[in-house]
């Protein structure tokens, strides 16, 4: 029997759902003008798309953070494009996630996310899919995003949210793979030095040079990659560290997330 599927009622699904006309007249027809059967088919047919989508790579995304209260939240999505990522379905999808971790929790939040997902997929077609994301409790929180592309939060004790907030930027502008020097492993620091002595080697100076020459290159290797030794980035008159024991502060936790 043929449905009269009228302009007003496409219209209705296209305001629920974003996706185009004739994927929503075509739900209805097959729905035989029930909403409720046309939101099922458009809802099968987002995760058939996501499914095809799945071997594709999504290399590019964003990244949000967002405070409520004693709790803050970092989440990334990603997509395949930064085209995609900057678009409105996207970046509202992002925004609906990260408010759902705040809110709910994020275990609750992934319970929905791939339904979510798939649903902008549908819209995009782009793979879409959920990164990382990450908690931080604490009343001393500060958070950077640069670009949408790299997300940082620094949990003090001590201190206040302006100054995790600068410590964040730094972090994000350094990149330091290390917050103090404890966090070097062992092994780590064997390697690099297995690395210089074999650039040492080859000097021809006193062994006794060489050996001071060994230590200055593992030291200023290693000083260059510690947060805590870091000239800080808006005055490198004094390190990281020196910033934050003049401010009585101690760094907590830093999460940080780059795409």
């Amino acid at each position: 029997m043929s449905v009269n599927v009228t302009t007003e009622l496409v219209k209705e699904l296209r305001d629920a759902t974003g996706i185009s006309v004739m994927q929503c007249r075509r739900a209805l027809i097959e729905a035989e003008g029930d909403m409720k059967k046309a939101l099922a088919i458009l809802k099968k047919t987002s995760s058939d798309i996501a499914l095809k989508k799945a071997d594709r790579v999504a290399t590019d995304g964003a990244v949000m953070i967002k405070t409520n209260g004693a709790k803050t939240v970092l989440l990334a999505l990603h997509c395949e494009t930064d085209f995609v990522s900057r678009n409105e379905d996207f970046t509202n999808l992002l925004s609906s996630l990260i408010d759902l971790a705040l809110t709910k929790g994020i275990e609750e939040m992934k319970k929905v996310a791939k339904d979510m997902i798939d649903s902008v997929i549908q819209k995009t077609g782009e793979k879409i899919e959920l990164g990382e994301v990450y908690e931080i409790r604490g009343e001393v929180v500060g958070s950077y995003v640069h670009n949408n592309k790299i997300g940082i939060i620094v949990s003090l004790v001590g201190g206040n949210q302006e100054l995790a907030k600068d410590i964040a930027m730094h972090v994000a502008a350094m990149k330091p793979e290390y917050i103090t020097d404890n966090d070097i492993n062992e092994e780590t620091k064997k390697t690099m030095t297995e690395i210089f002595e074999k650039e040492v080697a080859k000097i021809d100076k006193p062994e006794e040079i060489k050996k001071k020459m060994l230590e200055g290159k593992i030291n200023t290797y290693f000083k260059e990659k510690t947060l805590k030794s870091q000239p800080f980035i808006k005055n490198p008159d004094e390190t990281v560290g020196q910033l934050l024991e003049r401010n009585k502060a101690k760094i907590i936790e830093v999460k940080r997330y780059f795409i």
